[in-house]
């Protein structure tokens, strides 16, 4: 969108934890402001005078935030708004930090136990557990003696099931929500 430009490539405007998107990993999205056909966020914030996040807008939260989306995209859009509040209350360069890390342990997750299946499930977890609880989860699996010796697709059927006894613990779902 032109005129539309963001400085911060992990978060998005909106709320979106854009570096743990599948499609941004792939390398098919290239984040808001960064050559995507422009969205209604993207406009509003230039209409109010170039907002970083929605939080800064002194309408924050507008419409858009009253009610919980009823579906995602290619990337859960659940915690937006408690993104955005939790960015604002710790501060960017915090949150960014909690995201790198959160990067770095989907990365592993991928570089050790994707089966080609996992990719999207993995996404949906780290965007939607808390750090502590990732690394809980990195915990459990480290520890795990056995694990390097089952089959792939055993490991990473282990790996999810760790992950989502934690998300159940919460009654967290660790899936995208289709449209109706």
């Amino acid at each position: 969108m032109k005129g539309f430009e963001r400085e911060n490539p992990l978060f998005s405007l909106c709320g979106l934890n854009c570096r743990l998107c599948t499609m941004q990993l792939g390398g098919y999205c290239g984040g808001c402001g960064n050559g995507n056909q422009s969205c209604k966020i993207a406009r509003c914030s230039l209409a109010h005078g170039g907002v970083q996040y929605c939080y800064e807008c002194e309408e924050y939260p507008c419409e858009r935030y009253q009610q919980e989306e009823e579906a995602d995209s290619f990337i859960t859009h659940q915690r937006r708004k408690e993104d955005l509040e939790r960015a604002r209350s710790i501060g960017i360069e915090q949150y960014n930090a909690e995201q790198r890390e959160k990067m770095e342990l989907l990365s592993r997750l991928f570089s050790q136990y994707n089966d080609g299946r996992r990719k999207t499930f993995y996404c949906v977890a780290v965007n939607l557990l808390e750090l502590s609880e990732l690394q809980e989860a990195e915990e459990k699996i480290r520890s795990n003696e056995g694990l390097s010796a089952l089959p792939l697709k055993e490991q990473c059927a282990y790996v999810a099931g760790v992950l989502q006894a934690i998300a159940d613990r919460r009654g967290v779902t660790l899936k995208l929500r289709k449209k109706k």
